[in-house]
């Protein structure tokens, strides 16, 4: 059993629980559900902001503990200050730490899109997702069926929510790419049976997703050179979580890597 379906078996059980706690009649109450979301694939596609899809997350199934104490409403906040484009939420408590308090915080700080980071496999979470105030949701491709991604997709998008499916190779974006349910692809580097990470990954998939779907490269970037080579080869999104959050203050790395970012602009405009 990997990594990866011990977690989704307990999400499953997780979902189940909350599903008896909360039940859909009652997010379907919150203030959120009437809001009008923004667009995450519009603000990727901006030309005077970074790409930057910068996370907020405590810890991770591969590296544990990577920042504790860092609070959300500054973290974010700071991030958007620094120039980020929109703002990546972890809500899953088991394996990564977070909560769905995490996400309502942050949008009471920021008017940008959020993107609620989390294991969906059940339309109750797409629900959530919109109740807890975020603008998009992730599908990965890894643990849905193309008829679970088809489902959960036109479920979100009938709700105003964008959907960002998470691939890892060709197969699973052929196999799970439907139009009618996905506005975004991201492409995550790291492999999921060893946590290996390769920047390779997303320049080998950049050429095979279609022109209609806004490109996001995920995990493993460090640099403004890595994000300009990968801009050069139709990448318009750079979910950038851990080189930030290893960062007693992680608002200002991202601060210092869109400087970074803007500084290799500009001297390749000279």
């Amino acid at each position: 059993m990997t990594i990866l379906d011990k977690i989704i078996a307990h999400k499953r059980q997780e979902v189940a629980t909350r599903q008896g706690l909360v039940p859909a009649k009652l997010l379907e109450q919150s203030l959120y559900m009437n809001a009008q979301p923004l667009s995450l694939r519009r603000y990727l596609q901006r030309d005077d902001l970074s790409g930057i899809i910068a996370e907020f997350k405590r810890k991770s199934p591969s590296k544990g503990v990577i920042n504790a104490h860092a609070p959300v409403e500054r973290t974010t906040l700071g991030y958007m200050q620094a120039g980020a484009s929109a703002l990546s939420i972890l809500t899953d408590t088991e394996f990564f730490g977070g909560k769905n308090e995490d996400l309502t915080t942050a949008r009471r700080y920021n008017f940008c899109p959020i993107l609620r980071k989390d294991f969906v496999v059940d339309e109750y979470q797409i629900l959530e997702a919109k109740s807890i105030g975020a603008d998009a949701v992730l599908l990965i491709a890894a643990v849905l069926s193309p008829e679970e991604v088809l489902r959960l997709g036109r479920l979100a998008k009938s709700l105003g929510l964008e959907v960002l499916l998470e691939i890892h190779n060709a197969e699973e974006l052929v196999r799970t790419l439907h139009p009618d349910a996905v506005s975004l692809v991201g492409v995550n580097n790291r492999n999921l049976h060893d946590f290996s990470v390769s920047l390779d990954t997303s320049g080998e998939l950049a050429q095979r997703i279609p022109e209609e779907f806004v490109k996001v490269t995920e995990s493993g970037l460090t640099s403004a050179a890595e994000i300009e080579a990968l801009r050069a080869v139709g990448y318009r999104g750079f979910l950038i979580g851990e080189t930030f959050m290893r960062n007693s203050r992680p608002e200002k790395a991202c601060a210092a890597l869109v400087q970074q970012l803007r500084h290799t602009e500009a001297v390749t405009l000279l």
